[in-house]
This record gives structure tokens, C-alpha cells and sequence, in this order.
């Protein structure tokens, strides 16, 4: 019998966000109690993530209030942990990964593969004011790893969870032109990925995720684009005065 969970999480947090689809996926009953990233309760470290980042579980124990965790339940953390064993708890009720132990491999080939190539090149983007062009390479890796219909093994699975918060919070990035890159290419790129037939694969990959409505339930696209007007707005304005 699956035990009681509480989720910390953050909205603004892709890797938390990674999680807390995986859970409403799964069907899985839980509490959440959202950390404030800039400000975190002094109990969070000691108590449930000796690390104090998000997404962690408190998994099992007596019914806690989320600012009180038990000592008696389970903590667990790191975004791809997560996931698997919320995979793991529903495999025989409501499979969230293959079965097939070589579809299995294919889903997280797809996680590594994609998050290696996107991350470090989005950071620059953003957060150094490199050309946004640059996580081309990685939108076209990930069409050439899509199957021709479906998510990404097929049915959806935590492989999409994985990478969907980090799509989802570019997409806001580009299309409303946040980052510490020049102005208007952001806006630029998004209409490329809007408009190119080379990349219908991956629109159609997009409108897939997102339109589910545990997408829809969990990506708070407000607290994302004032957080990014604030973080990237400052770092850009930083660069042009330097330039």
C-alpha cells in the first residue's frame, strides 16, 4: 500500500516541476507545500533536505502538518529519484514508464540525451546573453529521438515529466524575450520554432505535453514570467552597460 506523501516544491523550479507532474500522473494523493526559494524556513535543511533544494518527499509516517515533518517518515530528493519512485509505486496500477526493459532504456536515453545537450547551452542564454539560437541543436536532437506520433517512448511516460518543466519555462522565456541575450532575439527564435516547417516535430511534441491537464494543473506561467522580468531583466540590463 502506497504511504503518505508530501512534495516540497517551487513554482518556479522546473526540477521540482518534474516531480509534481510525475505525481499527478500517477493519481497518487498528496500534500504540497510550496518552499520559497529566496527565503527558506529555517526547518527545511534539517528536516527534510539536509541539501536545501527542492523538489523532496516526506514519504510514510504519522499525518503531519507539511511545516512539521516526522522524524519517522522517509526523505527523499533529487528531482530523477523522484520520479522513478513515483514510477515505482504505481508500476502494476497506472505504469508511468514501459514496460519493455529496453523501452525503459530508451526513456531515460531520451532524458540524458536531451537534458545534456539543452542545459548548460540554456544557462548561457539567460543567464550570460548567449545567442538563444544555440539550444537549436538540442529542440533537433530531441525531434530525432521522438517516435513519429505520441510522446516520448510512445505513450506518456516520467521521460516526458523530465523534460517537459524545461521546454515549457524556455518557451515563456523566448516568446515574452527573457533572458540576458541581446533584445529581440528571444522573440525571434520563438517565431522561428512557431513557423519552420523543420521543426513541426517538435511543436506537435509541445502541444502534446502541455495540453494534459496535469501540465495544466501544475505550470503557473505568472510567478515564471514576473520571476524571469526580474532575474534576466537586471542581468541584460548589466551586459549592455558593460558593452
Amino acid at each position: 500500500m502506497v504511504e503518505r506523501i508530501t512534495l516540497y516544491s517551487a513554482k518556479i523550479c522546473p526540477w521540482a516541476h518534474r516531480t509534481e507532474l510525475a505525481l499527478k500522473e500517477s493519481g497518487l494523493d498528496y500534500k504540497r507545500f510550496e518552499v520559497d526559494l529566496q527565503n527558506k524556513p529555517e526547518w527545511y535543511a534539517p528536516k527534510v533536505n539536509p541539501a536545501s533544494k527542492v523538489p523532496a518527499i516526506a514519504y510514510g509516517g504519522p499525518d503531519t502538518e507539511p511545516d512539521s515533518p516526522s522524524p519517522e517518515s522517509t526523505k527523499l530528493a533529487e528531482s530523477y529519484v523522484l520520479i522513478e519512485f513515483i514510477a515505482d509505486l504505481v508500476a502494476s496500477t497506472k505504469p508511468l514508464l514501459p514496460s519493455s526493459p529496453v523501452a525503459r532504456a530508451q526513456a531515460r536515453f531520451f532524458v540524458e540525451t536531451f537534458t545534456s545537450k539543452f542545459g548548460g547551452v540554456w544557462y548561457g542564454v539567460v543567464q550570460r546573453g548567449d545567442d538563444p539560437a544555440g539550444i537549436l541543436p538540442a529542440i533537433e536532437t530531441l525531434q530525432n529521438l521522438l517516435p513519429a506520433e505520441g510522446y516520448a517512448v510512445g505513450e506518456w511516460s516520467i521521460a516526458d515529466a523530465a523534460v517537459t518543466p524545461f521546454l515549457a519555462r524556455a518557451s515563456v522565456a523566448l516568446k515574452n524575450d527573457l533572458g540576458a541575450y541581446d533584445q529581440g532575439k528571444g522573440t525571434k527564435l520563438w517565431e522561428t520554432l512557431q513557423s519552420d516547417a523543420k521543426y513541426a516535430r517538435f511543436r506537435k511534441y509541445y502541444e502534446d505535453v502541455t495540453k494534459r491537464d496535469s501540465f495544466k494543473e501544475t505550470f503557473f506561467e505568472d510567478v515564471i514570467v514576473e520571476t524571469y522580468k526580474k532575474r534576466f531583466g537586471q542581468l541584460r540590463a548589466e551586459r549592455v552597460a558593460k558593452a
